[in-house]
């Protein structure tokens, strides 16, 4: 598969109010789904107050973000490829699939 996804991934712990520095853009080819997998197109990134707390390293009732880990988010998205009986491809799914394509 050819398709390509966009990400946006932690790169440093925010001091204060987040800024481009803190954030890494990254490119990367998408691997074919597997066995039991979905191959997930996102749609919309919802973006809430709680990501505040994910990005910082205090004790939470999530772990944190971690450094180099796709920032994480709740998502809506369609099915473009699926090996899992249960998903169609073309439907349309939810999830914490990330700040990703």
């Amino acid at each position: 598969m050819a398709t390509r996804n966009h990400q946006f991934r932690l790169a440093a712990r925010p001091v204060g109010m987040p800024k481009s520095s803190d954030w890494s853009y990254v490119e990367e080819p998408v691997r074919d789904a597997g066995d039991g997998e979905l191959l997930i197109k996102v749609s919309y990134i919802s973006l809430d107050p709680a990501m505040r707390g994910w990005i910082s390293d205090r004790k939470s009732y999530i772990p944190p973000v971690a450094i180099g880990e796709v920032m994480r988010a709740l998502a809506v998205g369609r099915v473009i490829a699926s090996k899992n009986p249960r998903f169609a491809v073309g439907e349309h799914v939810s999830g914490g699939l990330g700040v990703q394509e």
